[in-house]
């Protein structure tokens, strides 16, 4: 072989692969999906590129029309596989692909068309702009395949002012006869409209186009059409009525899918005027539109196309507040849906069918032998979604027969469906409580069959669901639980349900009978299962004085254990439990005791340092604790304190989140969220928490006023488009206001200096003290002033508002340079009204035990109230509420869960800590007026201090 060859490595082993493949191609016979054999696999761009060069040649353009479009194609398959062209070899061969325009042939030019379209984003604009002429020459040509493609290409190069140039060949291609070319057009417009406003003003020009365009015999048209005219209304709730009511009524739209567009903004706008307040009741006595629409709807359901009945059906069903007669002809249509022969017609109408059943199971029990019939059917997915909806919809008395067909059809479906079908029985059992023994024992049962993890899991969080929700369920359910962690394979799993044992166990009739399923953990199981199941027994030690001594022994033999948290857990118990004994010696009841009389209870008695080390929780959570600790350590001085540091003598710090959401989950109904989030793994990512007091701390002269209570979220004092952008946070102490003023100059050609913010008021319990003004603010810069208000000693608390303006100097700088062109020169900006109400001087912090913590704070210095608020929604009350007070939900009752708004009264309740270290619980009962006309609270307020208590109060307006 000759030196000019160049032969290499590479060049040898893609020889000996191709050989290879050739082979392979040769001898394969089988005719497998393995066999085929990619024309664009291993193409280097360099050869590409090299072919490319045939652009330039006009005999190979007009003769071998087919060579230049597998160029192309290479060159797309290049690009879409990752190997891009830089600037330079893409503008060569972008001009190259032009000079194919001299082409006839159909295939090329749509190759072309193509190309340009797919290289336009990543080509020179410049270069683009130059097809430009070529493009539109083919908009206004015969051709409608030529006319329809240069349409779609210009609409992703152009831009407005390019647009404004072509407007009227394109609104002439909006009503073209052509169905192709006016497709096309409408298309375009429509990415047109999205790409910015000036683009978009010119598209809304065309309105009168579109609409003749909605009278074309071409379905595809008038979908389009369609379409566009919602994006130039979608913002005109009176201009979209109009419309939708226009082509309701004269029943000219031929295409079902423009149909289906039709129904779907119906059923919008019929949402909007419930969700607007214009809407309440039924629909066929509500407001003009409210009656077109519904009667649209329904006369919806009588298209001879499926997809259009469909979607009414859909539309119809997922309308809010709907009542149930008027429901009745969807779920009729559905119904005859079920037993289609199409299966993407019977999916489509189960799972609306199964939306529908979770507010209204009485309409769709008529279905139900419809159901039954699909629980057999070849699509699983149809299958499980006609378990889940009978399981809704069935009565008491079929859940036995309901359970022995899911027994069979569970064993053979994957676990995904499986989870589902889990959760619906859950939902039973609270439906039909007196059927806990048996739907308990169901789910226990595939406890013990095959499945994995998340199968497992979703089985153990909707029986401790159970256990909470229905009482009765709690014995039979922890014996299920015990004999499922004889043989689980999933750590987690067998954490979560020790840490349950050690909580509910100790409570029940007879919690010896648990230790032994404990005891077995310690034994045979891994680090953290033992370690667990040692803690599960230290509590029930703690609760139940009488089995001290037997689980003593059994805690002994875990004190050499190899692992340290289970020797350690082992070690603390064992110490705390000898003391508890011999400080509270257990007493046997006697032999010949009579019967009659009522036995001693069970129960450590008061001060038990048991129940203290080993059952007492701490007052806040870890990540509060961790907080809490960090800012005491930010705090000027902190650290050189004599005091020390307990519990009490930290920092408040608030929750900005509510701890539970009322709205529960689906896929933990009711279970721990710490346990569940532990054994889903699907651990929210934390944010870090900046600590707003640290701007104060960074000044001498303010942190030496002592340590901020709270701050309060940013206050806007400006607007965000003003020249002077000014937020206000205020920083409370125990006797002073220190207001932070965050300054931002959007000037580019002035300098701020001297920046204060005059703060004056008619208050009678504060004074202003004193100002830090913030020094140099360049364009762009945020710089912080302040302003401190001090408390007029002995002067009770009340809201008040103060007048703001910002004070500065201007100096005039020269935007390019930077440098200074003029002296300083006062001026003023005044600023919105900035209020300082008593929500301020609470903390939101919330308690582990709201009830408990209501019955400990006692109703000596409560204070009952009742007031009229003027808000229309229930919801909106309730975040009301919580705002007036500044104070945390407790116990997921922040939110109302969806669909309930207005259903029954709403039980808020609240807590927080008051400057001064008062904590303040609050209960609200939040019921909306029968007669519409607003919200009727009732409040209850507790604290240790009558002054706080009726301040709180009075926070409601």
């Amino acid at each position: 072989m000759a030196e000019g060859d160049g032969l290499t490595m590479n060049n040898l082993l893609s020889e000996v692969q191709g050989a290879l493949d050739k082979f392979k191609l040769e001898d394969d016979t089988t005719g497998g999906p393995n066999d085929y054999y990619s024309p664009y696999a291993n193409l280097e761009k360099a050869a590409v590129l090299q072919e490319a060069r045939c652009f330039h040649d006009p005999t190979a353009v007009r003769e071998s029309p087919r060579k230049c479009c597998t160029v192309i194609a290479q060159l797309l398959h290049l690009t879409n596989t990752g190997q891009y062209m830089n600037s330079a070899e893409a503008t060569e061969v972008f001009f190259g692909v032009t000079k194919l325009f001299m082409s006839d042939d159909a295939s090329l030019r749509r190759m072309v068309y193509l190309f340009i379209k797919d290289v336009a984003e990543t080509c020179n604009p410049d270069d683009v702009i130059i097809v430009t002429s070529s493009l539109t020459k083919d908009m206004t040509c015969d051709v409608d395949l030529y006319r329809a493609n240069a349409l779609r290409v210009l609409a992703r190069i152009v831009d407005a002012a390019m647009l404004g140039a072509i407007e009227r060949y394109v609104k002439q291609a909006v009503v073209d006869s052509s169905g192709q070319v006016s497709s096309a057009a409408l298309v375009s417009a429509t990415h047109l409209f999205e790409r910015n406003e000036e683009s978009a003003a010119i598209v809304k020009r065309w309105i009168s186009e579109t609409t003749e365009a909605t009278s074309s015999p071409n379905e595809m048209v008038q979908f389009h059409a369609m379409q566009l005219l919602y994006q130039i209304k979608k913002h005109d709730r009176l201009g979209m009525q109009k419309l939708v009511t226009q082509f309701s009524q004269r029943n000219t739209l031929r295409s079902p899918l423009a149909l289906v567009l039709l129904v779907r903004y119906t059923a919008k706008l019929l949402t909007d005027e419930v969700a607007e307040g214009r809407q309440s009741g039924s629909f066929q006595t509500g407001t003009n539109f409210s009656r077109a629409g519904y009667a649209f709807l329904e006369a919806s359901l009588r298209h001879k196309s499926e997809m259009v009945v469909y979607e009414a059906a859909k539309s119809i069903c997922a309308l809010p507040n709907i009542e149930p007669q008027e429901l009745s002809p969807a779920v009729n249509v559905l119904q005859i849906f079920l037993s289609s022969p199409k299966p993407a017609v019977r999916f489509a109408a189960i799972k609306t069918v199964s939306q529908v059943a979770v507010n209204h199971p009485r309409i769709v029990s008529k279905c139900n032998e419809d159901l039954e019939a699909l629980i057999a059917d070849a699509n699983r997915s149809i299958a499980t979604l006609a378990i889940t909806t009978l399981l809704k919809t069935g009565s008491e008395n079929s859940v036995d027969r309901l359970l022995k067909q899911i027994s069979v059809f569970l064993s053979e479906i994957p676990d995904e469906y499986k989870v589902t079908i889990v959760k619906s029985i859950q939902r039973l059992c609270l439906t039909y409580p007196a059927k806990h023994r048996v739907l308990v024992g169901f789910l226990s049962n595939f406890l013990r069959e095959e499945g994995g993890f998340e199968f497992k899991r979703s089985i153990v969080n909707s029986i401790v669901s159970l256990m909470k929700q229905v009482p009765e369920t709690t014995e039979g359910s922890l014996l299920h639980l015990c004999e499922f962690i004889e043989d689980c394979e999933f750590t987690m799993l067998s954490t979560q349900i020790l840490h349950l044992l050690g909580e509910l166990g100790p409570g029940t009739s007879a919690p010896a009978r648990y230790i032994r399923f404990i005891y077995n953990r310690v034994i045979l199981e891994n680090s953290a299962v033992r370690a667990a199941a040692v803690g599960a027994l230290s509590k029930f030690a703690a609760r139940c004085p009488s089995l001290r001594s037997s689980i003593l022994t059994l805690l002994k033999r875990s004190l050499d254990d190899e692992d340290d948290e289970t020797r350690d857990r082992a070690s603390v118990a064992v110490s705390v439990l000898k003391d508890a004994m011999e400080e509270f010696p257990y007493l046997a009841p006697a032999e010949d005791a009579d019967p009659d009389e009522e036995p001693v209870p069970d129960v450590p008695q008061a001060g038990d340092p048991a129940a203290f080390v080993l059952l007492q929780g701490l007052p806040m959570s870890f990540d509060r604790l961790d907080r809490s600790i960090r800012a005491y350590v930010k705090a000027p001085a902190a650290m050189d304190s004599p005091d020390q540091l307990t519990l009490s003598t930290l920092p408040i710090v608030e929750e900005y989140e509510e701890p539970e959401s009322a709205v529960d989950d689906d896929d933990d109904i009711g279970a721990d969220a710490a346990l569940a989030a532990a054994v889903s793994g699907k651990e929210k990512e934390k944010k870090e928490v900046v600590d707003p007091a640290a701007a104060v701390y960074a000044i001498p002269e303010l942190a030496a006023l002592g340590r901020v209570f709270r701050s309060s979220p940013p206050t806007a004092l400006s607007e965000e488009e003003a020249e002077y952008v000014v937020t206000c946070v205020k920083h409370v102490l125990p006797e002073h206001i220190i207001l932070q003023f965050p300054i931002q100059n959007t000037l580019e050609d002035q300098r701020l200096v001297n920046c204060t913010v005059t703060v004056e008021g008619d208050s009678e319990c504060f004074e202003v003290a004193g100002e830090v003004a913030a020094e140099n603010i360049k364009y762009g810069e945020t710089v912080n002033a302040f302003t401190v208000i001090s408390r007029i000693p002995d002067a009770p608390l009340a809201p008040c508002n103060f007048e703001c303006v910002l004070n500065f100097g201007v100096i005039q700088v020269d935007p390019k340079s930077g440098e200074d062109e003029s002296d300083p020169f006062e001026e003023e900006y005044p600023l919105e009204e900035l209020e300082i109400a008593t929500s301020d001087f609470m903390a939101k912090v919330s308690v582990p035990d709201f009830r408990s913590s209501w019955e400990m704070v006692g109703n000596s210095n409560e204070v009952l109230e009742k007031f009229a608020l003027q808000f229309k929604k229930q919801e909106d009350a309730v975040s009301a509420v919580i705002d007036f007070l500044g104070m945390q939900p407790c116990d997921g009752t922040g939110h109302i869960k969806p669909g309930e708004g207005g259903k029954k009264p709403h039980m808020l309740h609240l807590s927080g800590v008051f400057v001064g270290g008062t904590n303040v619980l609050a209960r609200a009962q939040v019921a909306a007026q029968g007669d519409a006309s607003g919200v009727l609270l009732k409040i209850a307020v507790r604290s240790d201090d009558p002054d706080v208590s009726r301040m709180v109060a009075d926070c409601i307006r």
